[in-house]
């Protein structure tokens, strides 16, 4: 059975490509990173998804949290865009809740876990069709790193290399409930909003986001919102 470490924030997308590793019978590393984000409310919600879905280990790895400034979900003087429509948020281009290179730095930190404990997986959440503009969510980036991990691990120049997966990389917010549904994903554990509240503010992008891909999938939403 192969090894796979899996990047588990606690929130939506990262629980379902959680799932989807341990339906290819994988056996789980989650390895979460605490970063300084605003909503560290998620990082509950990853313990809890850890647990249930019968992770070998979990990893909280603790980074300086001023190596990612100048976004909205690290400085609380910046504010978080609320209210904002699903066709508003396509239109805004990089958002200010974009955190400097974070998925590079998070797939780095996984590359090494992975070599370290001979794993021959790395699941990472990306998806590049819910209006978000991340440029670290795109297939170019993930096939250049890739390019890089072959490159850099031993484990590659000796014929073994640590594959990057992005299942969720072509789906959109919808798809991606519509396959935690058929995994029978635990929705009411996840945690998507990027507020520091301790209930999901509803108003947020990622929020929005959330409820409109559960409500085009037809189904109810478990978790509770503050509006």
């Amino acid at each position: 059975m192969k090894k796979a470490v899996v990047l588990l924030s606690g929130g939506l997308d990262s629980t379902v490509t959680a799932y989807l590793a341990k339906e290819k019978g994988r056996v789980l590393h989650a390895l979460t990173v605490r970063y300084g984000q605003r909503h560290i409310h998620e990082l509950d919600s990853a313990k809890k998804v850890a647990k249930i879905i019968g992770v070998v280990e979990h990893k909280i790895v603790d980074l300086n949290p001023s190596l990612f400034a100048g976004s909205a979900l690290t400085d609380k003087e910046i504010e978080v865009p609320k209210n904002r429509s699903p066709n508003e948020i396509s239109k805004c281009g990089i958002p200010k809740t974009y955190v400097p290179a974070r998925n590079a730095i998070m797939l780095s930190i996984a590359l090494a876990y992975a070599e370290s404990i001979d794993a021959d997986e790395i699941y990472i959440g990306a998806h590049c069709l819910d209006y978000s503009g991340y440029p670290d969510c795109r297939p170019e980036f993930i096939q250049a790193f890739q390019k890089m991990a072959d490159l850099a691990t031993k484990r590659a120049v000796e014929g073994k290399p640590i594959k990057v997966m992005a299942p969720l990389i072509g789906f959109d917010k919808k798809q991606i409930v519509e396959q935690g549904r058929q995994l029978k994903v635990p929705f009411e554990l996840t945690r998507s909003c990027y507020t520091e509240h301790d209930k999901s503010c509803g108003s947020c992008d990622s929020c929005t986001l959330r409820k409109q891909a559960f409500k085009q999938a037809g189904l109810k939403d478990p978790i509770e919102y503050e509006k």
